[in-house]
């Protein structure tokens, strides 16, 4: 099956509808590939998984190549996709509009534009100028047909700001600019989730676990998150395995880190199968 760009971004909305799903991270078109054939039913860009395959620390790609990477996993699979589009790749509401429009060309189903301002002094945009933002990629999209699904993100957990009441301000205030779906990346407890589910109702909420964690899909479910990202965390395991196997090699001459790898004949029969 080849889906077009317009029913994979139909078949995204359905999905934010109704229940919770997981939207994993794939980095590149293999990982892509492979959590296709697993039976998810989307999957979402990471901007730390992808930067880390290029040699760079997260944020440090420029926004022409990560348009290329969207481009290149739009075509990759038959899931919609949705892209960490990090802040939008521009300061100013302009130039937020002009990146959401190149993403939206790249045939993205979803994306999210992220309040943080990149300057560790002060680390998140001023409330006005964040909504601000949103509402230039919520023109942008409009003006596009408006079926490309807008990500609000509140970034406060993640650039040392926990402050759970200004993250549910901003969210508010990122769903009233016409965010459809609202997302607090670092967010833990079950009071933390709850809460923000409950400010943002009934827009739909996405929850990051980038880490192990006492709950389960089905606690998340019943807290009413509609979806669930991992960020980088897939990647992470896949360098976590290279890194140990690499330094075992290089610092005991010993090749027990190969032990847990893939079967090279497994995953030649995947990839025969699924390209």
């Amino acid at each position: 099956m080849t889906r077009t760009v317009a029913e994979k971004r139909a078949i995204f909305r359905a999905l934010h509808t109704e229940g919770c799903f997981v939207l994993p991270n794939p980095w590149d078109v293999g990982s892509a590939r492979f959590l296709q054939g697993l039976g998810f039913k989307a999957l979402a860009t990471t901007s730390s998984g992808f930067a880390w395959s290029r040699g760079h620390a997260d944020g440090a790609l420029s926004r022409e190549t990560i348009l290329a990477h969207l481009r290149e996993m739009v075509v990759a699979t038959d899931l919609p996709v949705n892209a960490d589009f990090e802040s939008g790749f521009a300061p100013d509401p302009q130039g937020v509009a002009e990146s959401v429009r190149m993403a939206i060309e790249a045939g993205v189903a979803g994306l999210s534009i992220e309040d943080s301002t990149g300057d560790p002094a002060n680390p998140l945009h001023a409330i006005d100028v964040a909504v601000a933002r949103l509402r230039a990629a919520r023109r942008a999209i409009d003006e596009a047909g408006g079926d490309t699904l807008l990500v609000g993100r509140a970034e406060n957990f993640f650039q040392g700001r926990p402050d759970l009441d200004d993250t549910i301000a901003r969210l508010k205030a990122y769903a009233a600019a016409g965010a459809d779906c609202l997302y607090a990346p670092g967010i833990r407890t079950r009071e933390q989730i709850a809460a923000v589910v409950a400010a943002v109702a009934p827009k739909p909420v996405n929850l990051l676990v980038g880490s192990t964690s006492e709950l389960t899909l089905q606690d998340i479910a019943e807290l009413g998150v509609r979806r669930v990202s991992v960020g980088g965390a897939l990647a992470r395991a896949a360098w976590g395995g290279f890194m140990r196997a690499a330094r075992t090699l290089s610092e005991q001459g010993r090749f027990d880190g190969f032990a847990d790898a893939a079967s090279g004949v497994e995953l030649n029969a995947f990839f025969a199968r699924s390209s």
